[in-house]
This record gives structure tokens, C-alpha cells and sequence, in this order.
């Protein structure tokens, strides 16, 4: 006992000093020729496991932003203030899933269990942005003076405006397309203000709501015993219950990832919302639900993947082998060289009791990973195997009209199956152009690059992954068949005027028939 007793504490402080440790590298600044260092490994990862870097910088110029980038390096800078200034380089490749990490400052055992007894600050909030404005979109639990419309002018006396053009460089999205940084903003902003000025326990805010302008500060409250109780219990209810199982309930957002309902009396309509696709649960969602849509009298059905940031290549392929009739071959993908996923992350998010365990299935992880590649004029392919493979459709496919939402948050997999969707006129879509370009994406496995002075974190794609579609070439995003952009005021007020638009015109259309 006196033994484990004395390895435990051995452990608290070994954690205590490295978080310390670990934090004071905050604050150290790093020399100008290391820092140049840094940047050059980042360029040479880059290079040498990114699929696709060149699609939308032509080498000459990201060459060029690279060395402009080191001759601005003329001092020693602190690694986040390092940070700030290679982001953007690696933004301006126009690839949504590639994005560097700031230095975070980690936390003590203490003030975690703190935080975790502590409500959010600006993260309790959705907000929407507006022409460099912060509005306040949804205040669930109702605090005061946030109230639906607010619009934040100030936070900590510093104006909405500079916050946004600093953290603007920080953010893209595929290509050309610039329908996703309103909404990848919306959520990210108060990620970027937590990363410059840490986790404070309040805040100064200056709002307007109404025409009235007032100064006052949120607070991080803290969670009473019967909160924390309420909450466990409703969660723990929906999470067991076989509705909840099959619909992947989420307890960040309080709601189902997926959901089936027939809008209309007679039932003719079916709308599946769709918000991730995390895979969980998926199989068994679809299922039953196209088993349901198959006994019921329905003949349109609208998909919603709106604000759906992407998620499992699976889950899209076996949603769309309920979409089709004959045999399909979904996407292809590709990779830089054979050996390119051998890299992939693999021990990263592996716990420390779990990784004795990877440590004896890591060989298999390796055929698995040079065993579906294949070379055809100097270029590496995936084999046709699982997703890439020609795959047939389910018996209970829907034959119907289908609609599909989207909107600039319709991201990675959510544009993927929009972009296959619409390339085999299989669907008509509404709504704004997606936040993921038409021809594909890059993302898939990532191989995490630690850069070895500032200590950023740069996970980089390695798979290229393709509709099997006629490419429209133009660096674009999905384009909607018929494109509608709510106003504020309408997002605001919760109007949800594209789903209004199909549910008219397929009353139009039964009239007509």
C-alpha cells in the first residue's frame, strides 16, 4: 500500500512539473535561425505527404510565400507569436482540413476538475456573424443581457471588428469557395480569443440589443449538484433508450445526431436530418429508417445536411447505397507514395492503458495500410476495396425525388455526397454553395507533424479522396440547383425559408400531376 501510496504521488508530481514545464515554453522566445527551421519542415512535410498541395497555390508561389515568410522571422519570437505568423501561409493553401495548431497552455489535475464544475463563457453561446458582426444566435440557458439578436460591438473594450479581421487569416476553406468562413468563424472565434487572452473566469461586454447599447460581463458559473444530477439523468435516459442508440444522441448539443419524420399528414414527405456523420450508430439509423420509408406511402425525401461539417467516408457510401438503384462506384481516392499512411496517427489518440494492445495489432494496421494501394503511372491509387470498390445498392432503396439542403457549412463528406449526388442527377439541391469544393477533398488518415523547435502541432491529410463524378473544375464548392441565402433577420428569427421553398414546390408539383 505504502508503495502504490508513493507511486501515485511520484505520478501527481512528475504531472505538476511537466505542465509547468510545459507551459514556460510559453513564454521562451525561440531564435530567428530555429524558427526558419520550422518553417522549412513544415514546407518539406508538406511536400512530401500532402496528395494534392498544389491544387489551388501553384508551387511557384507557395514557394515564395514560404521564403517571404522567413525573411519576415529578423527576431526571437515567442512559439504563438511564431504562430500568427506561419498560419496563414498554411491557410492561404486553400485546404480546409489543413490547419496549424497553436502552442496550448495545458492545465493542472486542479484547475481541470475546476473547469469541469464550471459552466462555459462565450462557448455557452451560438453565434452567427454578419458582415464582421457577432450576433447572438441561440442563449440556452437564458442569461441575462444575451438575448436572440444581440449584437457584441466590444469584449474586454477591444471592438468585434479587430478581433475578427486578426483571427480572418486563420480560417479557410477549399479552394475558391467562400460560403464556409462566416459560419467556421461564427464558431471559432471564441476558440482564438480563449488562445490569446487564456481561460478567464469573466469578461467585459459591450452589446446592443434593440437600438440600446449596454456594458456589462459574463461570468463562468458554477455547476450546482442538482444541475450536474438533472443532466446526468436526462442524458442517461435518451442515451439508453434504443431511439437515442439508433439516432446517436449528443450530449454537448443536447440533441440527435440523426432523425427521420414525415412533415405532412399524409406522409408523402419524408425529411431526414442529418448533423455529423459520425459513423455511430449509422448502419443500424439507416436501416430502419429506409425500411420505415419503403412501408410508407412517401415520395419525396429531403436530406438535410446543412451546418454538417462531414465526418465518416462509410457512413455517405452506405447512405447513398440507399439513394441508388444499379451498381455505383462512390469515390476514388489517392495518395502520395505507397508507404505515405505508414505515417499515418495511429498511437496519438490511443489511451495509456489501450496501448499494449495497438502495440500487438500495429502489425496488421501496417498490411492493412500498403495492401489496398496500387501504382498506375507513377501515381498511387486505392484498389477497388471497401469504399473505393464498385459497391450495389440496398433492397430498400428509395426510388422517389430526393432534395438535398446544404448550405456553406456543409463541409468534407457532407459536399461529397452532395457533389455525387447532384454529378448522377440524382438529386436537386437547395440552399448556398457548400463550404467543401465540388471535386473532392483531402483528409481521410492524418500524420501529425510536431514542428520540432516551436513545438506546433500540423496534422496533414493524406488521402485524396474524389467523387467518382465529372469534375466542374472551377474550385468551387457544391452549387446548389437553386440557391436561397437567408437574411439575418431570418436566420434570427428561425425561418428556415429553404425548407419553406421545396415543401412549396412539391405542393406545386402534386397539383400539377
Amino acid at each position: 500500500m505504502k508503495k502504490i501510496i508513493l507511486f501515485s504521488l511520484l505520478l501527481i508530481i512528475s504531472s505538476c512539473v511537466s505542465v509547468k514545464k510545459h507551459n514556460e515554453k510559453l513564454e521562451i522566445p525561440i531564435s530567428v535561425e530555429k524558427l526558419k527551421k520550422d518553417v522549412d519542415f513544415a514546407h518539406q512535410k508538406l511536400e512530401e505527404l500532402h496528395p494534392k498541395l498544389y491544387w489551388y497555390i501553384s508551387k511557384e508561389e507557395l514557394n515564395f510565400q514560404f521564403d517571404s515568410l522567413k525573411t519576415t522571422i529578423n527576431k526571437p519570437l515567442k512559439p504563438n507569436e511564431f504562430y500568427q505568423k506561419i498560419a496563414p501561409v498554411i491557410a492561404n493553401i486553400k485546404e480546409g482540413h489543413l490547419r496549424l495548431f497553436a502552442y496550448d497552455k495545458r492545465l493542472t489535475k486542479k484547475e481541470i476538475k475546476k473547469l469541469k464544475n464550471q459552466k462555459g463563457l462565450l462557448n455557452r453561446y451560438n453565434f452567427v456573424i454578419d458582415n464582421d458582426r457577432i450576433f447572438v444566435k441561440d442563449n440556452t440557458d437564458k442569461i441575462p443581457n444575451m438575448n436572440l439578436g444581440t449584437e457584441i460591438l466590444k469584449i474586454k473594450d477591444i471592438p468585434v471588428k479587430d478581433l475578427l479581421e486578426k483571427y480572418k487569416p486563420l480560417v479557410n476553406s477549399d479552394g475558391d469557395n467562400t460560403t464556409f468562413q462566416k459560419y467556421s468563424m461564427a464558431r471559432r472565434w471564441p476558440s482564438f480569443f480563449t488562445a490569446e487572452y487564456g481561460i478567464l473566469d469573466s469578461v467585459k461586454i459591450e452589446a446592443k440589443y434593440q437600438n440600446k447599447v449596454k456594458t456589462f460581463y459574463i461570468y463562468r458559473e458554477k455547476i450546482t449538484k442538482e444541475e450536474k444530477k438533472k443532466t446526468e439523468q436526462e442524458n442517461k435516459k435518451l442515451t439508453k433508450s434504443e431511439t437515442g442508440k439508433t439516432k446517436d444522441y449528443n450530449i454537448v448539443t443536447k440533441s440527435f445526431n440523426r432523425d427521420l419524420q414525415f412533415p405532412t399528414r399524409d406522409s408523402t414527405i419524408a425529411y431526414m436530418k442529418i448533423k455529423t456523420f459520425s459513423g455511430t450508430f449509422s448502419k443500424k439509423f439507416y436501416k430502419q429508417s429506409f425500411a420505415t420509408l419503403k412501408k410508407s406511402p412517401a415520395k419525396y425525401l429531403i436530406i438535410d445536411v446543412r451546418d454538417n461539417l462531414g465526418g465518416s467516408l462509410s457512413e455517405i457510401n452506405n447512405l447513398y447505397s440507399y439513394l441508388v438503384s444499379e451498381d455505383f462506384k462512390f469515390v476514388n481516392g489517392e495518395v502520395t507514395s505507397r508507404s505515405s499512411l505508414l505515417q499515418a496517427d495511429y498511437f496519438t489518440y490511443v489511451p495509456t492503458l489501450g496501448k499494449p494492445i495497438a502495440a500487438i495489432t500495429y502489425p496488421f494496421y501496417l498490411i492493412g495500410s500498403l495492401f489496398p494501394i496500387k501504382k498506375i503511372d507513377g501515381k498511387f491509387y486505392f484498389k477497388n476495396w471497401g469504399v473505393f470498390a464498385i459497391n450495389k445498392p440496398k433492397e430498400n432503396h428509395f426510388d422517389g425525388k430526393i432534395y438535398v439542403l446544404i448550405n456553406g457549412s456543409s463541409f468534407s463528406a457532407s459536399s461529397i455526397i452532395a457533389s455525387k449526388l447532384k454529378g448522377d442527377k440524382r438529386a436537386f439541391l437547395v440552399g448556398e454553395e457548400t463550404g467543401g469544393t465540388n471535386d473532392g477533398t483531402v483528409a481521410g488518415r492524418y500524420s501529425t507533424k510536431k514542428l520540432p523547435n516551436s513545438k506546433l502541432e500540423l496534422p496533414i491529410g493524406l488521402m485524396l479522396i474524389q467523387p467518382n463524378i465529372e469534375f466542374t473544375k472551377t474550385k468551387k464548392g457544391v452549387l446548389p440547383d437553386y440557391e436561397i441565402i437567408p437574411t439575418l433577420q431570418e436566420v434570427l428569427q428561425k425561418k428556415d425559408i429553404q425548407l419553406e421553398w421545396i415543401m412549396d414546390q412539391i405542393k406545386t408539383q402534386e397539383k400539377t400531376e
